[in-house]
């Protein structure tokens, strides 16, 4: 049995004796690699013998239970080391240890206790191993033991940096469908609700955006909250409200005024707007006690040019209270929408000016004896309203008429602009040169390189003369363009599909054709642009036979009802803007 000092085994004389080393030699062990065993280990190790009484410890041991050699050689383990997590002691018939104590079963715990010498606890991950000491059937053991505070926080860190990691990713990928959302949009308060509705509940309870109007009033746009409140009992929020008084400083005031984000507790919340009674901050009072929050954070909606609004997000109770990671976040979101914001505002003064001068482009029709006109013009979908659809009629020289319908590329003000340089250059050189319609067409293609380098359109041009006895004819050209549909008195229709040729700004030079055909009595002349025939998963084919069999059936109306009710039938799914003109013999 081996009962020997610490200092004995130190000097090897247990683990070899000198009888002991040729057959120890054989298991590659030496006195060196016996003294590593026990001096260079970093692990704990005590031996006990099987009386539980601890035989031997090395100094790792030592240091791990603050407790010298002396103090632990000799004492029972159990009793000197085991603990529960609370500090008591375990019953004897309790402890797993001494349970493998006298068997060949090894034990293995992740976690135990052990008692240091200062009375401290230590959490441990340990083995224990049985081991026969002498030459009886007597068997003791050896225990291997490590610190497991340290281990603890490793992982405690290694957790810290992984839910950091997360976390960022968290937010990464919000602002990611922040820009979206606020990217799939140019409508701006539809895409500040669905703000509102994308931070709530995934950073705050509470979502408010309030809106600068273009006279300085202000409106809250949209209010979002995380209880699912009715959208009757929120919607009570929405709409015109005061505005902060000169020298109110509440956190929403200086926003306002193009100040910095605000992180703010519950408690200073409160006492801003209970300083003083105005109607801003009455306002505001009734909306804390509405949301009851506990941490806010307040920031400016803005862009270099001007501020436009403010976030306000809440937290509510049992949520945690914004930190400054939150409130960098949230300066972010709000740096996003006020850009978002900028973006459709500046695109609908684009459109705005777009539209009113294609509305002064196309101009009212001539009035021509024996002629009836209509025509119609509808822009696309808000979003993409401004586009380069234009018709166009007027006299020239000899009793000729010219109507003209078209396509330029492009739905923005640029394509507006290059419909109003191709309308007024046809406009000059039909009058200037008096020509068949393709000749007109030939020298305006060759002149669109000296307007754009990447101008394209479509057109239609044709002239309507008036011939002996009363009748009429059509000359056309057409430049890539959609043909024109003839519905005849009959019920018969028609689309001319002559004088194809190439659209207009290839830089190709071909012959283009001509083509002409009688006006019939109580026929109808029909002139339109794609965006008439196009539908979403359906061909052109199939739209304009869609188109000829409306005309057909509605060709008893009057003319301008006719071009109402076609647009009416015609206008489903679309993207595009759509004109008319349409053209009758009067009386028919």
């Amino acid at each position: 049995m081996l009962m020997a000092s610490y200092r004995e085994c130190l000097m090897g004389n247990i683990i070899m004796e000198s009888s002991d080393v040729p057959d120890l030699e054989r298991y590659g062990l030496s006195r060196q690699l016996g003294r590593a065993l026990i001096h260079g280990l970093h692990l704990g190790v005590y031996v006990v013998d099987a009386t539980g009484r601890i035989a031997m410890v090395n100094p790792r041991a030592e240091a791990l239970l603050g407790r010298t050699a002396e103090q632990m050689i000799g004492m029972d383990a159990h009793d000197l080391l085991h603990r529960r997590p609370d500090g008591g002691t375990i019953p004897r018939d309790q402890c797993p240890q001494l349970a493998a104590l006298g068997t060949t079963e090894s034990v293995r715990m992740d976690e135990a206790w052990f008692v240091r010498g200062d009375g401290g606890l230590v959490p441990v991950s340990l083995i224990g191993a049985s081991l026969r000491l002498g030459d009886d059937e007597d068997l003791g053991a050896v225990v291997l033991f490590y610190d497991l505070q340290r281990h603890k926080a490793v992982e405690r860190q290694q957790a810290a940096h992984v839910s950091m990691l997360e976390d960022l990713a968290g937010r990464l990928s919000l602002l990611a469908e922040i820009s979206a959302v606020l990217a799939s949009t140019l409508e701006v308060e539809e895409a500040l609700r669905r703000l509102t509705r994308l931070v709530v509940p995934r950073l705050a309870d509470w979502a408010v955006i309030d809106l600068l109007g273009p006279g300085g009033e202000l409106r809250r746009v949209s209010i979002v909250g995380h209880d699912r409140r009715s959208h009757e009992v929120t919607k009570q929020w929405e709409g015109p409200m005061p505005l902060p008084e000169d020298g109110v400083h509440s956190p929403i005031a200086r926003a306002l005024r193009g100040g910095a984000s605000t992180l703010l507790s519950a408690r200073e919340a409160w006492d801003l707007v209970r300083r003083d009674t105005t109607p801003f901050r009455d306002y505001q009072r009734q909306l804390f006690e509405f949301i009851e929050p506990t941490s806010l954070i307040v920031s400016p909606l803005r862009t270099p040019r001007h501020v436009l609004g403010t976030l306000l997000l809440a937290r509510c109770a049992p949520s945690r209270d914004f930190d400054s990671a939150d409130l960098s976040l949230v300066d972010d979101i709000a740096g996003r929408a006020g850009l978002a914001v900028d973006n459709a505002e500046m695109f609908d003064e684009q459109r705005r000016i777009a539209e009113t001068m294609q509305r002064h482009l196309i101009g009212p029709l001539p009035a021509i004896r024996e002629l009836e006109m209509a025509a119609r013009y509808q822009p696309a979908p808000r979003g993409s309203r401004v586009g380069g659809d234009w018709y166009d009629a007027f006299s020239l020289p000899g009793g000729l008429t010219a109507l003209v319908i078209g396509d330029v590329t492009g739905h923005d003000l640029q394509a507006a602009a290059d419909m109003s340089q191709i309308r007024n250059m046809l406009r000059t050189m039909a009058w200037a040169q008096r020509t068949p319609p393709s000749r007109v067409v030939d020298r305006l293609d060759e002149a669109l390189p000296y307007i754009t380098d990447d101008l394209m359109a479509t057109l239609v041009l044709v002239l309507v003369e008036r011939q002996e006895e009363g009748r009429w004819r059509l000359r056309w050209t057409s430049a890539g363009h959609p043909p024109p549909l003839l519905v005849c008195g009959d019920g018969s229709a028609r689309f001319l599909d002559e004088a194809q040729g190439l659209l207009l700004g290839t830089g190709l030079r071909t012959e283009r054709p001509d083509a002409e055909v009688p006006i019939p009595a109580h026929g109808t002349f029909l002139l339109y642009t794609d965006g008439l025939v196009e539908r979403r998963e359906e061909s052109i084919d199939a739209g304009m036979n869609r188109l000829r069999r409306h005309a057909t059936s509605l060709a008893g109306l009057p003319l301008p009802a006719f071009c109402d009710a076609l647009l009416h039938r015609m206008r489903n799914d679309v993207t595009d803007d759509v004109a008319l003109l349409a053209l009758r013999l009067t009386g028919s």
